[in-house]
């Protein structure tokens, strides 16, 4: 089978439509149009709730997203499984049992596509209804298993843990039992994920702290590139809180968790600088 699967060449039927995360930065219409609506109907919060305007088309979209999120991640941890050779984890091997964790996430990751895809259909949407970012995948793609592991499991995997938990309060603030239950049951998963990819990150690189700290800053370039301009913080202004507890036991610590907290903030400021230059600009 081939190994190093480009982003390129991932298989999907006309349905899909995807964009990748340069077109997604480069296209600041969206944005502008959201933020100007969200904060005329609802004031300081921007958090998915029920009582939103626009909480159906947010809910679906962001369900959209979790979707074929899934389905990068089945895929990322498929091809890490598959893409090295098993070893003592130095160079581009990877231990025996990291494969096993590997295999078994990828399991559950299939779970959670069937799981979404039926969610998706349960709230009105249809595959293609939004854009599949392939930012994920784009982060499994790394000749550096010990990337990889920063980039998907602990960066991405991290960052669905912040909408598991988001979709979960939306789903019972909104009394649907189906939804609220599905998020929680993929929530545990998720846990589960990024705590295999900071206890893998951390043994692999036991010996090689040059190896970690280029993990670790790689980390920190997926958050703040999927952060999408502070739309993941601890501030109501952003859509997506942060789910502190819950990366605490996915084994970040309180520091790594301040960390992307002062990011997340500082990129929502920035955003909000940009906006108000183009609210400006267009006169509004």
């Amino acid at each position: 089978m081939r190994q190093f699967f480009p982003v390129e060449d991932l298989a999907r039927d006309d349905r899909f439509v995807q964009t990748n995360m340069a077109e997604r930065l480069a296209d600041k219409r969206t944005d502008i149009d959201v933020r100007k609506s969200s904060a005329k109907s609802r004031g300081a919060s921007n958090r998915i709730a029920p009582d939103r305007r626009d909480a159906s088309a947010a809910a679906r979209s962001l369900m959209h997203g979790i979707m074929v999120g899934e389905i990068q991640a089945l895929e990322g941890a498929g091809r890490t499984a598959h893409d090295f050779e098993a070893g003592d984890g130095s160079g581009d091997t990877i231990p025996f049992e990291l494969k096993l964790d590997m295999a078994r996430q990828a399991w559950d990751e299939a779970r959670h596509v069937e799981i979404s895809a039926k969610l998706s259909d349960w709230m009105g949407t249809e595959i293609g209804e939004f854009a599949e970012n392939t930012v994920l995948f784009e982060a499994a793609c790394s000749n550096d298993p010990v990337l990889r592991l920063a980039g998907v499991n602990r960066a991405l995997e991290g960052l669905a843990i912040d909408v598991f938990t988001q979709m979960k309060e939306f789903g019972q603030l909104a009394g649907d039992p189906y939804l609220e239950f599905c998020e929680d049951w993929m929530l545990a998963d998720e846990v589960t994920h990024v705590k295999m990819g900071s206890d893998w990150l951390r043994k692999v690189t036991e010996k090689d702290p040059d190896r970690r700290a280029k993990a670790l800053e790689f980390q920190q370039i997926v958050d703040k590139l999927f952060s999408f301009g502070g739309a993941r913080s601890e501030s109501e202004e952003s859509p997506i809180g942060l789910a502190r507890r819950f990366r605490e036991l996915a084994g970040f610590t309180d520091d790594e968790v301040d960390t992307i907290s002062k990011m997340d903030h500082d990129a929502l400021e920035e955003r909000k600088a940009a906006l108000r230059v183009a609210h400006e600009a267009a006169g509004v």
